[in-house]
């Protein structure tokens, strides 16, 4: 297996390369089955100012981010990621820690004062990962279905 750990990250902006980025989302995001539902949501999402920042090999991607800036009255201006995702075949590889470190300069770059990401309950490999990169459990987020929409 090739380690290409210089593969730079890079923001995927075109309809293509968010579609090459899909089938490892639908690792973390498996009800993501449509590829134009998918890439209609990222353009809803990019008014809120969601980006996704990926590590590209032969035209697919292999880590991902996705992520946008926030404000509010708990953390002030932060950044948020809403994804992170290796492909299962790299992991291992730094990718995780990679995109988190460049989510955190771009961060600081903007000016927050914190990086927030959720995870689910019962991920504790996810857990173990975020808190060996120094992030540190400081809520519960409380949910509630609220009817039958699409995910």
């Amino acid at each position: 297996m090739t380690h290409d750990n210089d593969t730079p990250l890079r923001h995927l902006e075109t309809p293509e390369a968010l579609r090459a980025c899909l089938p490892l989302m639908r690792e973390l995001r498996p009800h993501l089955t449509d590829d134009a539902d998918f890439v209609e949501r990222i353009g809803r999402m990019r008014h809120e100012r969601y980006r996704v920042l990926a590590a590209m090999h032969e035209g697919q991607a292999v880590a991902l981010a996705g992520y946008r800036f926030q404000e509010n009255l708990i953390y002030g201006r932060f950044l948020y990621v809403d994804d992170l995702v290796v492909s299962p075949a790299r992991r291992g590889e730094r990718w995780g820690a990679r995109l988190l470190e460049a989510l955190e300069d771009l961060a600081r770059g903007a000016g927050c004062t914190q990086l927030v990401l959720d995870t689910g309950l019962g991920n504790a490999l996810a857990q173990r990962f975020y808190f060996r990169q120094g992030l540190l459990t400081r809520a519960i987020r409380f949910s509630k279905q609220l009817g039958t929409s699409a995910a």
